[in-house]
């Protein structure tokens, strides 16, 4: 009796036939049985590295986020970047390469018409984004309390998740050429949150509100 071969495939490859998959059909397979039988791979090839497709969409969030901060790790400038511009530079190395795959997000985010409940997605990659902030925000306030500092830390970094949220929001919903209006849309937000935690003036937070309402309530 022959031997069944079994066909080895990647971490990426099982990605890139999933989300040719979903894009080219509209929903998600069936099942991991179906989708692997129909790509020529056992099933338990899917299952060296996701347990389910959802854990495989919440990786490829992760992934993303891992991927943006090694490119710019790669430029001996970002190292001497203060923290909020470390965060501006993760932010657009990060919606540059959501771009690149825009499709496949749009798909995921509004996938069976769950709208903000689809955020449970990026679940992953806000462990990873949490930490990320904490470390490069500096505090606006030297505490000689540890808890304090900490509960600074925390806020900083909950704020920046906000931010990233309503980047993300804005991203999708952009349809400028070449999402220029997202840059904008980045420049201004980091320049008010900056403002605001470090500064205190009120005219970077205008100039936010007066573009947000010029994009979202005029024609």
């Amino acid at each position: 009796m022959a031997v069944k071969k079994i066909i080895q495939v990647s971490k990426s490859d099982i990605i890139d036939k999933y989300s040719d998959y979903c894009l080219m059909n509209g929903h998600k397979p069936a099942s991991v049985y179906k989708f692997s039988k129909e790509n020529g791979f056992d099933e338990a090839e899917f299952y060296k590295f996701f347990t389910s497709f959802d854990s495989l969409e919440h990786f490829y969030f992760a992934e993303m986020f891992n991927h943006s901060l090694n490119v710019l790790q790669q430029s001996p400038a970002y190292a001497e970047y203060g923290g909020v511009e470390k965060l501006s530079a993760f932010y657009f190395t990060f919606f540059e390469m959501a771009t690149a795959n825009r499709s496949f997000i749009v798909y995921m985010m509004e996938e069976g018409g769950l709208g903000l409940k689809n955020v449970k997605k990026l679940k992953s990659l806000r462990a990873e984004f949490l930490v990320y902030a904490e470390a490069v925000l500096e505090k606006p306030v030297q505490a000689g309390d540890e808890r304090a500092n900490k509960l600074q830390g925390r806020a900083l970094s909950e704020g920046a998740w906000l931010q990233f949220l309503s980047i993300f929001k804005f991203w999708m919903e952009d349809t400028s050429p070449g999402f220029e209006k997202t840059d904008v849309y980045i420049e201004k937000s980091i320049k008010a949150s900056s403002d605001l935690v470090y500064n205190s003036p009120l005219s970077s937070l205008f100039d936010l509100g007066k573009f947000v309402w010029k994009e979202k309530f005029t024609v």
